[in-house]
């Protein structure tokens, strides 16, 4: 990213007019199919006896604030990784430089050429069986940022979010599904690959995406942006560095991922995605040094049913949102990312977690607490 200011980004695509027209006129048909009707005399006889039953009424009567009929709340989870330690980062800068000075293959395979390793992969389509292979011993530079990374060969921004093809699901037109999906793009993009976000700028665009009805998650989002802090940390959410201290390298960030979709547990659409970015920085000191963190976010998002929820036409609620990040401090709670440079002392807590390859998309990463933070073994 260059030091003039940064725009928003262009590749994002636009949701078309009739899209939103057509959406307009689905969600006014559910309104006013979804009005409060008064419940005919069988319809109370049943209600009552499930009371008597069980001691609540069923599942869709819109008695009150719909999301306590689930959990309402993004599952959490933070696991960050810190660099490699300084003596071995060196040794790898100087074998990068020098690979004779190790007898045999030490990177486990040749190194392909410049040509080869930049030919786009193919979009993925479902989760990958192992990590990528071992790239190039190559070590990144201004003008080559992601020499030496897996991410080479990865697609730029977003580029690298795939739409799948929208059908209507439950209660949803296919237009419905359409805008849903573009929604969780936008998310996506706004929250990861907006250079303002990355900035360090309050990320507007990706919060709009979201229904300020579901509790809880703007006002959470909004304390972390405000007061960062353990409990409540921008980063799980949102990319972001600290500009007084790292800039982008360039205007490419590499992204790799999937997103789908199917009909969800509460009659709505879940959007589920999975997606890597890999940021190129240096210091703003004057610095050369390239070094890279390695993002991985995992969302589920959901398109409610106003039917039975409580909740705003064309937002999308978050079920989940977890993250790894590799090559970040241990224990840093400012609301930025801090890489690890090879050649600066490593900051934050020591890293007592276990060696973990940060391009790896062939795990869970899982769902629950915390997890301690452990080391690279590649950025």
């Amino acid at each position: 990213m260059s030091d003039k200011p940064a725009e928003e980004p262009s590749s994002h695509p636009e949701i078309p007019d009739d899209v939103w027209e057509q959406f307009a006129r689905d969600s006014e048909r559910d309104i006013r199919a979804s009005a409060p009707k008064e419940p005919s005399a069988r319809a109370r006889e049943v209600t009552e006896r499930l009371k008597k039953n069980k001691g609540a009424e069923p599942e869709g009567w819109r008695t009150g604030p719909a999301w306590q009929e689930m959990n309402g709340r993004a599952r959490r989870r933070r696991r960050v990784w810190a660099l490699l330690g300084l003596p071995l980062a060196i040794a790898v800068a100087v074998v990068a430089m020098k690979p004779s000075l190790i007898p045999g293959d030490p990177f486990g395979g040749t190194a392909e050429s410049d040509s080869a390793a930049a030919t786009p992969l193919a979009p993925e389509t479902t989760a990958p069986t192992a990590a990528p292979s071992a790239a190039d011993s190559e070590t990144p530079t201004l003008d080559r940022p992601f020499a030496g990374s897996p991410a080479l060969n990865w697609a730029d921004g977003a580029a690298g979010i795939v739409l799948p093809q929208a059908k209507a699901v439950g209660v949803f037109s296919k237009s419905q599904v359409q805008l849903a999906l573009k929604q969780a793009e936008k998310l996506l993009v706004e929250a990861n690959l907006n250079p303002k976000t990355t900035a360090g700028a309050r990320p507007t665009a990706a919060l709009a995406v979201l229904d300020p009805k579901q509790p809880g998650l703007i006002a959470d989002l909004n304390t972390s942006l405000s007061t960062p802090s353990k409990a409540r940390d921008p980063l799980m959410m949102f990319s972001r560095f600290d500009p007084k201290g790292v800039r982008l390298v360039g205007d490419v960030v590499k992204t790799r991922g999937r997103i789908t979709f199917k009909e969800g547990e509460h009659s709505g659409v879940l959007i589920h995605a999975d997606y890597t970015f890999v940021y190129p920085v240096v210091r703003t000191d004057g610095s050369t040094e390239v070094t890279r963190t390695i993002v991985r976010r995992v969302l589920d998002l959901q398109l409610l049913d106003p039917a039975r929820y409580q909740v705003t036409s064309g937002r999308l609620s978050v079920d989940r949102y977890d993250a790894d990040f590799g090559n970040s401090a241990c224990e840093v709670y400012d609301g930025f990312f801090h890489p690890g440079f090879p050649s600066a002392e490593p900051t934050g807590a020591a890293p007592s977690g276990p060696t973990t390859d940060p391009y790896d998309r062939s795990n869970d990463i899982g769902e629950g607490g915390d997890e301690p933070c452990g080391t690279v073994s590649r950025t």
